[in-house]
């Protein structure tokens, strides 16, 4: 049987293996899969206290979360798709090019 604490040491697990791929990867699209990574771990342990405690409010939340990581992604990989047509390149040591 699972229980709560599953669900937690799973999403906590997936919260460090992006956040790993965050502070390794040089990959943009890379960093956003990870980003999303951690918006999904942070999702599950919502959904698992939310269940364990019996109300809606983490259920609730976990939507507007879904909203910001649709927004993310879709400015994301806005950007990514322009600055890959000026440079040819989605190294995130590339974007430092932008400031000059």
């Amino acid at each position: 049987m699972l229980t709560v604490h599953h669900y937690l040491v799973l999403g906590a697990i997936l919260f460090t293996l992006g956040t790993i791929g965050v502070l390794t990867r040089r990959n943009a699209i890379v960093i956003f899969m990870c980003i999303e990574l951690m918006l999904n771990s942070v999702n599950l342990t919502f959904i698992a206290l939310s269940r364990h405690l019996g109300n809606l409010d983490g259920q609730i939340f976990v939507f507007f979360v879904m909203a910001v990581a649709a927004a993310e992604a879709a400015i994301g990989l806005a950007l990514m798709i322009t600055f890959f047509r000026n440079k040819e390149s989605v190294n995130v040591e590339d974007f430092n090019l932008l400031k000059s």
